[in-house]
């Protein structure tokens, strides 16, 4: 093993994991586009069918977004009607993000998504599961 061999892409962990990222965000897209959703907009949106109400900040901790990427993905969000934004009256600091009615009847279309990307898995549920579990083990590691 010589020295350069560590910067080598193909020994390199966290590039496969760019690329598989990369890879599923492109397979998510016909689904999604349906929705008129990027992959980021979607994923805001699973976090707000699961808590309906949410501070900016709590948003930005779930889905490990900077307020820079989360801003224009929430304004997008708010301008097709699917969520509103404000100021908490007890601290003007706090911005609250919630699901519309119009966001919660979205719900019942969109159900079918993760259905239909399971069917292009190419691992089994089990070995998707345990691969879930170990990511999130490690992405814990960065919070």
């Amino acid at each position: 093993m010589n020295k350069y061999d560590k910067i080598k892409l193909e020994n390199q962990l966290c590039f496969p994991i760019y690329a598989l990222s990369r890879e599923i965000i492109k397979s998510y897209k016909p689904f999604l586009d349906k929705f008129d959703f990027t992959y980021t907009q979607y994923i805001t949106m699973l976090v707000m069918w699961e808590d309906e109400k949410i501070t900016f900040k709590n948003l930005g901790k779930k889905l490990h977004l900077d307020s820079g990427t989360l801003t224009p993905v929430v304004k997008k969000l708010e301008s097709k009607g699917l969520v509103i934004k404000y100021r908490t009256k007890e601290d003007d600091r706090v911005v609250v993000i919630e699901l519309t009615e119009k966001g919660r009847l979205l719900k019942n279309d969109i159900v079918e998504v993760p259905e239909k990307m399971s069917c292009n898995s190419v691992i089994s549920e089990s070995q998707a599961s345990e691969l879930k579990e170990k990511l999130n083990k490690i992405l814990k590691q960065f919070e």
